[in-house]
């Protein structure tokens, strides 16, 4: 399992870069003493998860409690199971000042009369041997929200995987049963030769041998397709560096049980040869064909 550890200097954005992790499907946990770190590595050894990152927040707002030493003496026993990394958010103690002084809140370590930037320094300090064992240092002065959690993302990037920070969800439907709601990009394909006229294979579905070959037979597939990919691979980048995290491309037909299941498939088959981390699901034939991996129905089982 992957352990991500997100520390730093308290204003530096700790709390948005979680946010923004635990929208993209990590495990978070926030604010997590130091005692208690060892135990929820082995917490997690003992339970069964999908294979993601578990993000554990740990900083100085625990006060008496936190103790760097500690944390890098449970990271170091956990290394020994699991890939652990250590994110430092860093930032000058002048822009903390003026985010501090604009949120009027106080520094987790502004005890009786010490001053802000007392508090600071302070903290630093206490921080400093998390900063020197730092996987990631990212410093988060002149950066917004958006552009911080745009710059941990390209950090973070599998240089093998690029495409890992936008999932996709591929869905084929039924016009006669509506539009998904949840679509962004809509794609007809009522245009095809319909095989629900092919008395031979009508009982069949876009799953099975015989209405794939009739569909993908046809040079009208086949010319949809070669202009149907190049598109989807030329918008993908462009909706990942908005910032999109989740993109739903719905393929429809008539009843969504011939013609859309071939297509959504061969998108599938396409957008996973890529590296994306894609998933299908056919919503008028009741199938969740592949969740993140690629899995091979079999004919036999799908009618």
């Amino acid at each position: 399992m992957r352990f991500l550890i997100v520390t730093g200097m308290s204003g530096a954005g700790k709390s948005t870069i979680l946010h923004h992790l635990e929208d993209r499907g990590s495990q978070c946990m926030d604010n997590l003493p130091p005692l208690l770190l060892s135990q929820v590595f082995s917490l997690f050894d003992k339970v069964e998860m999908a294979p993601s990152t578990v993000v554990l927040g740990v900083d100085s707002r625990s006060g008496a409690l936190f103790n760097a030493e500690l944390v890098l003496s449970a990271i170091e026993s956990a290394r020994e199971k699991h890939l652990v990394s250590i994110l430092f958010l860093d930032c000058d103690t002048e822009t903390l000042i003026d985010r501090y002084k604009e949120t009027r809140r106080d520094h987790p370590l502004m005890q009786g009369s010490i001053s802000l930037e007392k508090a600071i320094e302070k903290e630093r300090d206490m921080l400093q041997p998390l900063r020197e064992h730092a996987d990631i240092l990212l410093s988060s002065g002149g950066y917004n929200a958006r552009d911080l959690c745009a710059k941990l993302d390209t950090l973070l990037a599998d240089e093998h995987n690029p495409h890992q920070l936008l999932r996709i969800d591929i869905m084929s439907f039924g016009f006669k049963r509506g539009i998904p709601k949840e679509s962004d990009l809509v794609f007809d394909v009522r245009f095809l030769p319909n095989p629900y006229y092919i008395k031979e294979i009508r009982a069949y579905t876009g799953l099975e041998e015989p209405i794939r070959n009739y569909v993908m037979g046809k040079e009208e597939t086949k010319t949809f397709l070669s202009h149907l990919f190049p598109m989807i691979d030329y918008l993908l980048p462009l909706y990942q560096s908005e910032g999109k995290r989740r993109l739903v491309i719905s393929i429809g037909c008539t009843g969504g049980a011939h013609r859309s299941v071939v297509l959504s498939r061969a998108l599938y088959d396409h957008l996973h040869s890529g590296g994306y981390p894609v998933s299908i699901t056919h919503r008028d034939i009741g199938l969740e064909e592949a969740s993140w991996s690629f899995r091979r129905s079999d004919p036999k089982n799908s009618r």
